[in-house]
């Protein structure tokens, strides 16, 4: 009896151990937008009496590096000016392009990789992440508009399809749906914000493979729709109830 606790306890410990060592790679928000959230905090300082330029660009230079890799130096230097120049107005509004552009960004890396399905998840939720910080200025012009921008954000979820886990909840993508409402949130993004075209960015396979890459770091270990990282458990599992019956029957 002593031999089974202490093999419990054993078993308990490395399950827990196992446990911690998948917390300890979940840390953050996989789909939260560090852009979007930077402008929502922009928008707070710039809102106060008197507006707090010399804060709003230390938020802003906390995304610049990443702005300037994926969407052009000159974006950086439009919005930089506007905040150099006190135009609390310019600066919103130039922050507000700078989120569809995101949006765009998202969509086009979604397109260009539709058959990679957890890639393309984590994107379109970085992408509808971006969408819900515009979202009020669009709801502010015309409501009906921001519903339908949302909609489609549900659609081109719906258009991914799901690979299922053991074959089940398995559903087929549908890219033409995908680009349908791609098209559709872009296009009408452009009128809001006064965007002619998505031309700022460029899009290159390098830079989407190396964001990829970073983040699957993070998440791998705690995407359980991938059966391997059910399998630490699933061994786990099968050991502890191996032992539980070899000492059953010895009781016996």
């Amino acid at each position: 009896m002593k031999k089974f606790s202490l093999f419990l306890a054993m078993m308990l410990f490395i399950t827990f151990s196992i446990q911690t060592n998948v917390a300890a790679y979940s840390y953050g928000d996989p789909s939260e937008e560090k852009i979007a959230e930077v402008y929502k905090d922009m928008v707070v300082k710039l809102n106060q009496t008197p507006p707090n330029f010399e804060e709003a660009e230390a938020l802003y230079n906390t995304v610049k590096e990443e702005v300037d890799m994926h969407m052009g130096e000159d974006v950086s230097e439009v919005i930089l000016d506007s905040i150099e120049n006190k135009d609390k107005e310019a600066t919103i509004e130039n922050m507000q392009k700078l989120l569809a552009l995101n949006i765009s960004r998202r969509l086009e890396a979604i397109e260009k990789n539709f058959d990679d399905y957890d890639t393309s998840k984590k994107l379109l939720a970085k992408g509808n992440a971006t969408y819900e910080a515009l979202s009020p200025a669009v709801a502010d012009e015309n409501s009906e508009l921001d519903g339908k921008i949302k909609d489609e954000f549900d659609q081109a979820l719906e258009a991914l399809g799901n690979p299922g886990l053991f074959g089940v909840g398995e559903k087929e993508s549908d890219k033409e749906q995908f680009v349908s409402s791609k098209d559709f949130i872009l296009e009408e993004l452009k009128q809001p914000f006064d965007i002619e075209e998505y031309s700022a960015g460029h899009f290159t396979e390098s830079a989407t493979e190396g964001e990829n890459g970073s983040q699957s770091a993070v998440d791998k270990y705690t995407d359980f729709s991938e059966l391997k990282n059910w399998l630490p458990l699933l061994v786990i599992g099968i050991v502890i109830i191996g032992v539980v019956i070899y000492f059953i029957r010895r009781k016996k």
